[in-house]
């Protein structure tokens, strides 16, 4: 079990950090090359953000009761780039503020939702689902390096150990 309220401040630094670098980076594509089908599970980088977002929102909704806007799996939240940077850049901010506020006591807890995508009732330890939450991001924000990768945008150092201030802190 990690019920660590600390390892989950760390994760959402790590989101927002990471975050920003992936945006940054996918404005080095044009708003075409951002949305053309690349063969990836969400097709495009700009729906693989879409669907970074869109998870982000469905899992916030569940933690905190927050009516984020979601619209269905694999469904844009926003055509528009920059929107979508700057709704997706608000996402971390309240993250950020979550993670600020856990205890040890809420993690441990179970968390019952009904899925909109199944109608199926579940109940999981809050501590696997906010655990869940940020590993889903690293693993759709790797893809999108990879997409980016393909298309010649590097975007730099990605590993948790070389974030600035992890770097400044243990320099």
């Amino acid at each position: 079990m990690t019920a660590d309220p600390g390892l989950y401040r760390r994760m959402a630094k790590y989101n927002s950090w990471m975050t920003e670098k992936v945006y940054a980076a996918s404005e080095a594509l044009s708003d075409a090359d951002r949305k053309a089908d690349r063969g990836a599970f969400f097709r495009s980088v700009h729906s693989t953000l879409n669907h970074l977002l869109f998870a982000d929102r469905a899992w916030m909704r569940r933690f905190t009761g927050t009516p984020y806007e979601i619209k269905g799996m694999g469904v844009d939240l926003y055509e528009d780039f920059p929107e979508l940077k700057t709704e997706h850049l608000r996402m971390c901010e309240d993250i950020s503020a979550f993670t600020d506020q856990l205890t040890v006591d809420w993690l441990v807890g179970t968390l019952e939702w009904t899925s909109v995508t199944d109608k199926t009732t579940r109940s999981r330890p809050r501590w696997l689902l906010v655990t869940h939450m940020f590993n889903h991001q690293t693993h759709h924000r790797g893809q999108v390096s990879t997409l980016l990768s393909q298309a010649g945008v590097d975007i730099g150092v990605t590993d948790l150990p070389f974030m600035p201030d992890l770097v400044e802190q243990f320099s």
